[in-house]
């Protein structure tokens, strides 16, 4: 073995990526010790986006003031990429679920403002091209919040004038553009986006995400009728169909809201970090590809990171190991592409012994040795 890529995603809770990662190229030179081993970071475009981006281009971070989802004013960041001229935002990191208490989530209530203000920042400090990275929301207000922060107002049938919120969407009737910054007209978005739910429905952002930002059954009631009637304003105001988008249904409808507003493309997040990291120009002369996840099963199919990975390594021609905590459904995976899908996880160690992380490092050391001995064997 000359040159193996390491390319795996965070053991949520455990290990970041960078760490499992460190641990597999550990184990690899146990075997190995001249093997070079490129580390690859990775997300699927939620939390975590930001930081891997800003080490993989040697970027930098701008540090302001926004509002959270409940409009309470706070610091945050986002980045320029290494090419000095595009913005990556994550809006988890201002508009995110971690920002609050079990307590406090409230999708009724929670918007998007504060995205809005980091991208006006950005604006008026002369960026025009932009990364969104929109996972881990604790918002269902379609957008509604980060328009307003740009010059959006909505008003209601009798002229009153909204505030954000998802519980507001089902009473704008008219969208007021006259005070839309004009700096607008000459950005570009690239959103990354990991689903494909559409705006409103039974797969919708109300159905499918709202419950685990607080909402009741009642409240999934009034906030899916809320994006239905905002979906027909947005066709009204751009002639955009927003629900038959894949991926508008992400981060409670922003993701429809760039789409529509903003001719924001939609990508998968992992497809997005591959490109800034050049993994292409990385895969040419590499032997093998190991990828993973903290456990890994038939959703990984669904366009989760180790399929993005998988898709780059057979298009380059290279062998890729699936490496995951816990592995369900190694038929289908390895019907997928994967060469071979291993647990790193001995059997009878507990959930909550491998989700050490001082042992979750050892498991993936050890697996990644035996693998390698394999591979050593087949060349002596």
């Amino acid at each position: 073995m000359h040159k193996i890529i390491l390319a795996i995603d965070s053991y949520k809770g455990c290990l970041s990526s960078t760490e499992a990662e460190q641990a597999a190229s550990e184990g690899i030179h146990k075997v190995f010790p001249s093997c070079q081993t490129i580390c690859l970071p990775v997300a699927d475009g939620g939390e975590g986006i930001l930081s891997i981006l800003m080490e993989a281009t040697q970027g930098t971070y701008i540090h302001t003031e926004a509002h959270d989802p409940l409009m309470r004013p706070r610091y945050a960041s986002y980045g320029i990429l290494g090419d000095g001229k595009t913005a990556v935002i994550e809006m988890a990191r201002i508009n995110g679920l971690p920002l609050l208490s079990k307590e406090e989530r409230n999708p009724l209530l929670t918007n998007t403002y504060g995205t809005g203000e980091l991208i006006l920042d950005a604006l008026r400090k002369g960026y025009r091209d932009f990364l969104i990275g929109i996972g881990g929301s604790a918002t269902n207000d379609a957008g509604m919040g980060m328009l307003q922060a740009l010059g959006y107002r909505f008003y209601t049938t009798d002229g009153r004038l909204l505030e954000a919120g998802g519980a507001q969407l089902a009473q704008i009737a008219h969208i007021d553009t006259t005070e839309v910054s004009p700096l607008l007209c000459e950005a570009r978005f690239t959103v990354a986006c990991d689903v494909t739910n559409p705006f409103y429905g039974p797969q919708g952002a109300a159905h499918v995400f709202a419950p685990q930002k607080g909402a009741s059954t009642e409240d999934i009631r009034i906030l899916d009728t809320g994006l239905q009637h905002f979906a027909g304003i947005i066709h009204t105001a751009t002639g955009i169909n927003v629900n038959t988008l894949p991926g508008a249904g992400a981060a409670g409808g922003l993701g429809g809201s760039l789409a529509a507003f903003f001719h924001a493309s939609l990508r998968p997040g992992i497809e997005l970090i591959l490109d800034a990291l050049q993994s292409d120009q990385q895969l040419t002369d590499a032997d093998l590809v190991i990828t993973g996840e903290g456990h890994s099963d038939q959703q990984t199919l669904m366009g989760k990171v180790p399929m993005g990975i998988l898709k780059r390594a057979k298009a380059a021609g290279v062998p890729t190991i699936l490496l995951s905590g816990g592995i369900e459904d190694r038929e289908a995976l390895n019907k997928a592409g994967f060469l071979a899908a291993f647990s790193t996880t001995p059997y009878p160690q507990s959930l909550e012994q491998a989700m050490q992380p001082d042992t979750a490092r050892q498991n993936i050391r050890e697996t990644i040795a035996q693998i390698c001995q394999i591979y050593a064997s087949r060349n002596t």
